[in-house]
């Protein structure tokens, strides 16, 4: 089995990513293979199983990721690669590559898939040995298959040992979130998230109690049949999404004089007055339409954003003047994303005159900096992430 080890911390994992607009969980996972490991093969298209672990984020948040691994026949390894100099790769027998990773979900997996660990979960010895020996081996072996499938039981101590583990973990999330900072809808994100396996956590010493279920099938036959590398794409939601976003996004505003900013998962694009429109008008300036182009180009591609445009002003002249000028300067960039093809199904424009000024008034340039319009882009309610869907088309939303 192959192993790479991890960016920054040297720490032995399977290739694995996220997945791009438009892709797919295999072909994500055949993507990473190459980029990370520099390998290439007949993958299967269907899962192996999944793992979950937290991933610590900048802000301090530590935000649960599931990752789905597939297995990956290779049949070329690359003499180059794109994170060569990121990252070592090395093979290791099933049982050595379980001792390696750090994941305990993802070492539990791996062990499942090892043909030898399996054979010796189901020798018999004793008694039981012996009275197989006399009668049909057939149905001896049969039965210790079904107790390798049948789950672990009994295991109280170590599920109350995680539910206090998770309560804690949801107590310093807490922590983090009273103190204050830009990262708050992380801290939240993590507490939910806690709450939900802490949930979970009591659901499984309930059914452990009452019942015993049987696990459909070993897959460990299966990569025994394919003798794969394994390999991994996850889906983190709204938050890689925008990552990929903002990305783009600050690549092609590069020169243009918007501003990029990332809030938690929310996107915000800052576009100033000096670019945007002509004094006391609503007609976009024509050093407005490349930026505004590559806004609808990104818009396209990532189709899954509610998108609110608004528009502002700086104090001078009237606030009836100001937020019927903003509103018509919003609504001017609306129109034309929607000319370009942006579907208007998730977008609205307001707006909101010398409210919420960025700079101070006071003088010239702070006026400058205050009249400006901003594009939102966050998470649609509801909306799952991990692969893209095309919007149908729709109208423009306006606040009144």
């Amino acid at each position: 089995m192959l192993l790479v080890t991890s960016r920054g911390t040297g720490r032995w994992v399977i290739p694995k990513g996220n997945i791009g607009p438009g892709s797919t969980l295999p072909a994500a996972a055949a993507q990473e293979a190459e980029e990370e490991a520099g390998v290439c093969g007949a993958l299967c298209p269907v899962p192996l199983g999944a793992y979950r672990y937290r991933k610590r984020r900048g802000s301090g948040a530590s935000l649960m990721i599931d990752v789905d691994v597939f297995p990956l026949a290779v049949t070329q390894e690359l003499p180059t690669w794109k994170e060569q100099g990121e990252r070592e790769r090395r093979w290791f027998s099933l049982a050595e590559a379980a001792e390696r990773v750090d994941e305990p979900d993802l070492r539990e997996l791996i062990r499942s898939f090892a043909p030898s660990q399996f054979r010796v979960a189901v020798q018999q010895s004793g008694a039981r040995a012996a009275a197989n020996r006399t009668s049909n081996q057939k149905w001896g072996t049969m039965f210790a298959w079904f107790q390798r499938l049948l789950p672990k039981t009994g295991n109280f101590f170590e599920m109350f040992e995680a539910h206090a583990a998770t309560i804690l973990a949801g107590a310093e999330a807490t922590a983090r979130l009273l103190e204050g900072g830009p990262a708050a809808k992380e801290h939240i994100r993590e507490i939910v998230e806690r709450e939900h396996d802490a949930d979970a956590i009591t659901r499984d010493v309930l059914k452990t109690v009452r019942a015993t279920f049987l696990t459909p099938f070993d897959r460990g036959a299966i990569t025994a049949l394919i003798g794969a590398a394994v390999v991994g794409a996850s889906a983190a939601g709204y938050g890689y999404y925008a990552d990929q976003q903002e990305k783009k996004l600050r690549a092609s505003m590069a020169n243009t004089g918007v501003e990029v900013q990332r809030q938690g998962d929310q996107i915000k694009l800052i576009m100033p007055g000096n670019i945007t429109f002509a004094t006391d008008s609503a007609n976009i300036a024509s050093s407005f339409y490349q930026p505004l182009n590559n806004l609808a180009s990104s818009l396209k591609e990532f189709s899954q954003n509610q998108i609110e445009i608004v528009g502002y002003t700086d104090s001078t002249g009237s606030r009836q003047h100001n937020m019927d000028l903003s509103q018509r300067r919003a609504q001017s960039v609306a129109t034309y994303l929607t000319s370009q093809g942006v579907s208007g199904a998730n977008l609205s424009a307001r707006g909101a005159g010398p409210d919420n000024p960025i700079a101070s008034n006071g003088d010239v340039n702070g006026r400058a900096q205050n009249r400006r319009v901003e594009v939102n882009l966050k998470a649609i309610p509801g909306q799952q992430y991990g692969g893209q869907q095309q919007q149908q088309p729709g109208t423009v939303q306006q606040y009144p």
